[in-house]
C-alpha cells in the first residue's frame, strides 16, 4: 500500500513506490509518532522494539541489564518450545544450507591461508556448536551464529602476522587472543555497555557495516571464480560461471513461487518458495555428476576424512595456550581488543536487524545476556583451536524472514514477494535454530563429510552471490541509489531545507566509505578495519550534521536502537533553549 503524503504546507506530494527504496516486507504508513518526511523516504529505519526504557537513565549500576535479561529470559523460555509446524522445518533447511555452505568456503579460505591451522571441520564444529549453545541458552534465539567473513579476514591477517612477522604459534596467539576477548565481553556486559554504545548508533553506520558484508559476499564468489580459473580447464571454469549464476537465479526465481498462482497446487508453491536455496542446490550439485560435465575436473570442497583437526600435527581439539612466553600473553590483548569490538557490533547488529519492527517480534529478548553466552562460546572456541562463531549477516534476519507467517494465508499467497508484513507475525520458537545447529553437527561425522564433497566450488560461489544478492536487498543504501536514477520529475516533494542533491551525496558517501573500509580489509591494515567501523558512529553525530541539512539528515537516518533521530535531540535542546531564553526576557 503507497500512502499520499501531506506536506507541510498542506499539499499533496506525490506518492513513492515503497518497493523502490525499500522491499515492500518492511514499508508501512506513516504513524503519529513518525515524522512526515520520514514516510516520503521511508528510508530511516526505527526499531522501537530495542528500546530499554530504563537504559535512558544512564546510570552505571553494573549488572543491570543482565538482572532484566535474566528474567526475561525466564518469561519466555518455556513457551519458546511450544511452537513447532512445517515452516519451523523449512526455515531450519533453509538458514541449515545458508550457514553451512558459506562458513566451508570461508574454511577454504582459511584452510589456505591459515597454513591448514583451521579448515572445514573446523568451521563446521564452531558453527554447530556455537549455534547449538545459543539455540538452547540465549535469550534471542532469532540470531543465527557462524564465521563471519569480516573475522575470517581477520584472522588470514592475523596469522601472516604471527608466521611472518614475529615467528610465533598462530592458534596459540589466537588461544589468548579469544580468551581475552571472553573477559572483555564480560566486562562489556556487566557495565551496560549496551546503553553507553548502541545507544549512539545510527543507520548510517549500521547500514555501511551492512553493505560491507554484502561486498565481502560478492568479493568472495569472485575469489572462489578465481581460483577456478587458475587451477582449472577453460572448459570448467565456463561451467563454474554458468553454475554460479544458475544456482543463484534459480534459487531467486522459485522464492518467487508464492505468487504462480494459478500454476500448482497451493502447498506446491509454498513449498518450492520455503525451500527455494536448497532446491536450487541440491539441482547445481546433481547436474555435473552424469554426462559430458562429468568428464570435467571440476573443484570440490575439501573435507576430512575424519573428526580430527586440518593440520596434520595435531592430534585433538585442544590448544596448549599456555605454552607461549608471557609477553605474548599481554600483547595478545591487542587483537583480542579488536576481535572485541568486531563481535560485540556485530552481533548488536544482526540481533537488532533481526528483531526489527516490522518481524513483530513480541518476546524481550536480552542483549547483555547474550554478550555473554557470546564471550562464553569465544573463550571455549580459543581453547578448543576452532574459529569462534558470532552473529551472522544476512542469515539472522533471512532467519526472521522465514518464519514469518499472516492470519490470512491465502491473502499473504496472492502477494507474492510483495506482501504487507504489518499484519504478519513470527514464530518465535528456538526450534529452527536448534534443528540447524544440529545438522551442521551431524556433518563432523565422516560420512557426511563424504557428502559435502560431492559440492563443487561452483555452488559455493553461487550461494555467495545468493547471500550478497539478499543481503544488498533489504539495505537502504540500494534503495536510495534507485533515486539517483529516477527522472526529476518522477521524484516525490520532500520538505523545505532538504534537497535531493543533499541525499544523492549523502548515499555516496555511505559507498566511498564502504568502498575504503573494504579496501582496507585487502592491505596489511585490515586487522584494524573494525576499528574504522566504530569511528563511524562519533563521525556521523559530531561531523555529518555538519555537512548536511537537519532536515535531509532527519529524511535518511534514524537511531538504530531507539526511536527517533538525533536531529530530534538537537531540535529538543534549541526548544529548551529558546524557552529558557523566553523565561529569561520575561523575568527581566
Amino acid at each position: 500500500m503507497v500512502p499520499n503524503i501531506t506536506s507541510e504546507s498542506g499539499t499533496a506530494t506525490d506518492t513513492v513506490e515503497t518497493s523502490i527504496l525499500q522491499p515492500v516486507s518492511a514499508s508501512r504508513e506513516p504513524s503519529q509518532e513518525t515524522p512526515r518526511e520520514a514516510s516520503v523516504l521511508p528510508i530511516a529505519r526505527e526499531n522501537k522494539a530495542t528500546v530499554n526504557k530504563t537504559s535512558l537513565g544512564w546510570k552505571l549500576s553494573p549488572f543491570r541489564l543482565l538482572k532484566q535479561d535474566v528474567a526475561n529470559l525466564k518469561s519466555r523460555y518455556r513457551s519458546d518450545w511450544t511452537t513447532f509446524n512445517q515452516q519451523v522445518i523449512a526455515s531450519a533447511i533453509y538458514i541449515f544450507f545458508t550457514n553451512i555452505l558459506p562458513g566451508i568456503t570461508f574454511a577454504n579460505d582459511l584452510n589456505v591461508l591459515t597454513g591448514q591451522s583451521w579448515g572445514t571441520i573446523e568451521v563446521v564444529f564452531s558453527t554447530g556448536l556455537c549455534g547449538a549453545i545459543f539455540a538452547m541458552f540465549s535469550a534471542q534465539p532469532l540470531t543465527i551464529l557462524g564465521v563471519t567473513g569480516p573475522f575470517s579476514v581477520l584472522a588470514e591477517n592475523i596469522y601472516e602476522l604471527c608466521q611472518n612477522n614475529f615467528k610465533v604459534d598462530f592458534l596459540s596467539i589466537m588461544a589468548w587472543s579469544l580468551i581475552h576477548v571472553g573477559w572483555m565481553h564480560y566486562l562489556l556486559a556487566i557495565f551496560n555497555a549496551h546503553d553507553w554504545t548502541m545507544q549512539y548508533v545510527t543507520n548510517f553506520t549500521a547500514d555501511i557495516f551492512s553493505l560491507l558484508n554484502s561486498v565481502i559476499y560478492f568479493h568472495k564468489a569472485a575469489l572462489v571464480l578465481q581460483r577456478t580459473h587458475t587451477n582449472s580447464s577453460l572448459a570448467t571454469f565456463l561451467y563454474s560461471v554458468i553454475g554460479a549464476l544458475g544456482t543463484c537465479f534459480l534459487a531467486v526465481f522459485l522464492s518467487t513461487a508464492r505468487s504462480w498462482k494459478p500454476l500448482f497446487h497451493r502447498y506446491v508453491r509454498i513449498g518450492l518458495a520455503e525451500y527455494a536455496a536448497a532446491i536450487s542446490i541440491i539441482i547445481w550439485i546433481a547436474i555435473p555428476q552424469a554426462g559430458e560435465l562429468s568428464t570435467l575436473d571440476h573443484e570440490t570442497l575439501e573435507i576430512n576424512n575424519r573428526f580430527v583437526p586440518t593440520d596434520p600435527t595435531r592430534s585433538s581439539f585442544f590448544v596448549k595456550f599456555w605454552q607461549v612466553p608471557v609477553s605474548w600473553i599481554f600483547l595478545s590483548i591487542i587483537p583480542g581488543a579488536i576481535i572485541t569490538i568486531l563481535f560485540y557490533f556485530d552481533h548488536e547488529i544482526s540481533s537488532i536487524i533481526c528483531t526489527a519492527e516490522r518481524y513483530g517480534v513480541r518476546k524481550p529478548g536480552g542483549f547483555a545476556w547474550d554478550i555473554i553466552l557470546l564471550g562464553s562460546t569465544t573463550i571455549l572456541c580459543g581453547i578448543l583451536g576452532i574459529p569462534p562463531a558470532n552473529g551472522l549477516l544476512p542469515q539472522a534476519p533471512l532467519h526472521s524472514e522465514s518464519l514469518l507467517h499472516h492470519a490470512n494465508e491465502e491473502a499473504g499467497e496472492a502477494q507474492g514477494l510483495f506482501i504487507d508484513h504489518r499484519s504478519a507475525g513470527i514464530y518465535e520458537q528456538r526450534y529452527s535454530p536448534l534443528i540447524q545447529a544440529s545438522l551442521i553437527l551431524v556433518f563432523t561425522a565422516p560420512p557426511f563429510q563424504k557428502l559435502l564433497g560431492f559440492t563443487q566450488t561452483s555452488v559455493l560461489a553461487g550461494l555467495f552471490l545468493l547471500m550478497g544478492y539478499q543481503s544488498l536487498s533489504v539495505n537502504a543504501v540500494l534503495h536510495r541509489v534507485a533515486y539517483m536514477f529516477t527522472p526529476k520529475t518522477e521524484l516525490p516533494r520532500i520538505p523545505l531545507n532538504s534537497t535531493w542533491s543533499g541525499i544523492h551525496s549523502y548515499t555516496i558517501t555511505q559507498i566511498i566509505l564502504t568502498g575504503f573500509v573494504f579496501g582496507m580489509t585487502l592491505t596489511v591494515a585490515a586487522p584494524a578495519f573494525p576499528l574504522v567501523i566504530v569511528a563511524l558512529v562519533p563521525i556521523r553525530l559530531v561531523l555529518i550534521n555538519r555537512l548536511w541539512s537537519r532536515q535531509t539528515l532527519r529524511l535518511v537516518d534514524s537511531w538504530a536502537c531507539r526511536p527517533g533521530r538525533p536531529e530530534d535531540d538537537v531540535d529538543d535542546q534549541a526548544d529548551r533553549s529558546d524557552t529558557r531564553e523566553s523565561i529569561r526576557v520575561v523575568e527581566e
